[in-house]
């Protein structure tokens, strides 16, 4: 009799509400353990690389560190490890970009838990996972001729900052929802404004509301 193979899954999640909720989805799971869990992005950093883990849930938006940061140092130490981003940010807002920094597939957290329990199923065997709406936006632009959008070249912080004015923050409360300073919060936003060829927050805001990067 074959051995069955077990899914080990270790989540980062900075919502212990989440995390329990994830825990619970999972133990229900015959072929999925948790291997560890952590609330921030250095103990997701930190702890996974030391974990059985093949399977990793990883919050896009956490208190230390933007998510993709994470992600791309984790990919540089565990490059087998199959990292699934979980988000409140829709698709077309974060997947892309979390594809091309190693992701193996992207989940809102709005998703079933029947989907979340797929989508660990399929990155576990290799393979990618995005939704069936995603899928055909991905399919849509291949082949096409496509002029690359102004967001499209900003750096994961900067297009962060971007969605946060646009959704109406102030920089203060961007630099406290990140853990940065209001300087360097000012700084991103001098850059996109230079990088956009724009003069205001308003006309940032302008500018993500017309190319739906916010709600």
């Amino acid at each position: 009799m074959t051995e069955k193979i077990t899914i080990r899954v270790f989540i980062a999640d900075d919502h212990a509400i989440v995390r329990e909720g994830l825990k619970q989805i999972l133990a229900e799971q015959r072929d999925i353990d948790v291997a560890g869990e952590a609330e921030n992005g250095v103990d997701a950093a930190r702890l996974v690389g030391k974990s059985k883990a093949n399977v990793m849930l990883l919050d896009i938006s956490l208190p230390d560190r933007n998510g993709i940061d994470v992600l791309k140092q984790i990919k540089k130490d565990r490059p087998e490890l199959a990292v699934l981003m979980l988000s409140m940010h829709r698709e077309d807002q974060y997947a892309i970009r979390a594809l091309k920094a190693g992701a193996s597939g992207y989940l809102t957290k709005q998703s079933a838990p029947r989907e979340l329990v797929t989508a660990i199923r399929q990155v576990a065997g290799g393979q990618k996972y995005v939704s069936a709406a995603l899928a055909q936006t991905l399919a849509s632009s291949i082949g096409a001729d496509h002029e690359a959008a102004v967001h499209e070249g900003l750096s994961d912080r900067e297009y962060q900052t971007l969605t946060m004015i646009a959704s109406g923050m102030t920089v203060s409360e961007i630099a406290r929802e990140l853990s940065l300073s209001v300087k360097t919060i000012s700084e991103y936003r001098a850059r996109l404004l230079v990088k956009m060829q724009l003069k205001t927050s308003a006309e940032l805001t302008t500018y993500a509301i017309r190319n739906g990067l916010v709600d």
